[in-house]
């Protein structure tokens, strides 16, 4: 195959925080993970196996971080699913029963496309993956279409730690987690929030990771300046790739005000069956407590600037024709952007469009299609541009400019700002005692066996738990702010409890059994990463 003009690099980013509460018989932030799974992981991993079937070329990059790997692989999530799926059916058929009534027969269109969309779900998840997602994303990995990077550990905020030690700790847990998955060893790794700052990639060479990504900033605003600005990886001084970001592409698909999600004829987010219906009819779908709040069923569409109740039904035709318009145009920008490159390039630019994974299908509903129809027609319909992993493009050009990148992060300002402000500061004083105290244990009893081995190792965990950066981001977005600056507390708390026993010799094995299974996250973890 002849080498193109240039590359899309197609980087979607799979997180959520672990959240698992074994202790309570449903909880509603587990329905993040819920969300996820049927509105973009099983629609992604479905349009994968479409592609692959129709012998559709197409390349795409994938980081499922470690959270997220131990809650699609764990039994009681997918018991809890599992029932969702259950009462989900139930509904989309009466929802299917009722639109085919005149008075609601607006709504039809959507109603079959939502039962549709859980009958894919159903067998996706009981019977080709068997209840696990990560047979899934396995596959096309092991195909050579998806390539799956792993990131921290629990997607601690690695700059604002307080030591090497933790740092090279989330990195080298991660790295093994994906082991455990994925039975190689991961290739490249997603920075949680994408946030460098200087001797970082020397941790990743250390785990034998080959590349990161960066923001734009990281990269531009490197010593030396970078040949080739964003458009080629570079070498940092430990030999590690890095990879930033294109903006104008980016921008294209995640702004909701100039980019595509953003267009009327897509489905509003924000207007929701579990508002609509009325109490008595609903009430069965709902969590417990039986307040009202979104299911995941939703009929319209955003119409534009107009109140929720002024929102008109939503036409899945419209939005999939417009979804095919819009992915012919990203298309047609690429081959534009990579045809003016290539004059003053030695080498195909690589144009890197990183994004939440979640932003396609559970924000921007019509973006599996979107994906579908990119990747169809860069196919078939021209011959400038073509998909490309970070992996096959260095293999391809490995010779690259050497370059000290700029610490940075993306996210509001592009530096660290959104971890770190008058919202959040108080919770670095614990973290970075915690930090001490464990490097301290680990230190002081590099041989535990027995009670004490299991002690360390599941202080391990929860220092890394509290270490999430989700917890300081939803403090600054104020989005579940009681829920971040509990679950904070409640492992730093839980890690000094432990620490005092441990070092007390006095550990407690009825509290120490409980953390356990709470905070089950990584099995195999070894203390002795913090040695």
């Amino acid at each position: 195959m002849s080498e193109p003009v240039g590359y899309l690099n197609l980087v979607l980013h799979a997180h959520l925080p672990f959240i698992r509460h074994p202790e309570h018989e449903e909880f509603l932030e587990e329905d993040w993970l819920f969300e996820a799974m049927s509105e973009t992981y099983i629609p992604l991993l479905d349009l994968f196996d479409r592609l692959v079937n129709g012998k559709v070329f197409f390349r795409i990059t994938m980081s499922v971080t470690p959270p997220l790997a131990e809650m699609l692989a764990d039994p009681l999530l997918q018991d809890r699913y599992s029932r969702r799926l259950e009462k989900h059916a139930e509904l989309a058929e009466k929802e299917v029963h009722r639109t085919s009534q005149k008075s609601a027969a607006e709504f039809h269109d959507a109603a079959v496309l939502h039962r549709d969309m859980v009958q894919t779900a159903i067998r996706v998840f009981h019977h080709t993956y068997h209840r696990n997602l990560l047979e899934g994303f396995k596959r096309f990995q092991d195909e050579g279409v998806l390539e799956v990077i792993t990131c921290g550990a629990t997607h601690g905020f690695l700059p604002l730690m307080a030591t090497d030690k933790a740092r090279r700790a989330q990195i080298r847990v991660a790295t093994k987690n994906y082991e455990k998955y994925f039975g190689r060893p991961p290739r490249g790794i997603w920075l949680p929030e994408c946030a460098y700052d200087y001797g970082l990639d020397d941790f990743l060479e250390e785990a034998g990771l080959r590349y990161f990504f960066l923001d734009s900033h990281g990269i531009l605003f490197g010593r030396p300046r970078p040949k080739y600005g964003v458009f080629a990886p570079v070498l940092c001084p430990s030999n590690v790739a890095a990879f930033a970001r294109d903006m104008e592409s980016s921008k294209q698909v995640w702004s909701r005000d100039a980019g595509y999600p953003g267009d009327f004829e897509y489905r509003e987010f924000y207007r929701d069956l579990g508002y609509d219906m009325p109490y008595e009819y609903i009430r069965p779908y709902l969590h417990r407590d039986g307040v009202r709040r979104n299911i995941g069923f939703k009929y319209h569409r955003i119409t534009g600037d107009v109140d929720l109740s002024q929102k008109q039904p939503y036409r899945p035709r419209w939005a999939r024709d417009r979804a095919a318009d819009h992915a012919g145009n990203f298309m047609f920008n690429r081959q534009q952007q990579v045809r003016f490159l290539r004059q003053f390039m030695d080498r195909p630019p690589i144009i890197v469009s990183p994004y939440d994974a979640e932003l396609f299908g559970h924000w921007w509903f019509e973006g599996p299609w979107f994906i579908e129809f990119l990747f169809r027609k860069m196919a078939f319909d021209q011959h400038d541009i073509r998909g490309i992993t970070p992996s096959e493009y260095l293999e391809a050009h490995p010779v690259l400019q050497s370059i000290q990148p700029a610490p940075s992060s993306w996210g509001d300002k592009g530096y660290f700002e959104v971890w770190l402000n008058g919202s959040n500061d108080w919770i670095y004083r614990h973290l970075h005692r915690c930090e001490e105290c464990m490097l301290e244990l680990a230190a002081a009893r590099p041989n535990a066996q027995g009670l004490e081995e299991r002690a360390l190792n599941q202080a391990a965990r929860e220092l890394l738990l509290a270490q999430s950066s989700d917890w300081a981001f939803i403090m600054t977005t104020q989005t579940a702010t009681p829920y971040a600056r509990r679950r904070t507390r409640e492992h730093a708390h839980r890690f000094q409890v432990l620490y005092e026993q441990i070092k007390g010799n006095r550990i407690d094995e009825n509290f120490l059994r409980e953390l356990e299974w709470r905070d089950s996250i990584f099995q195999e973890i070894d203390y002795r990463v913090y040695v």
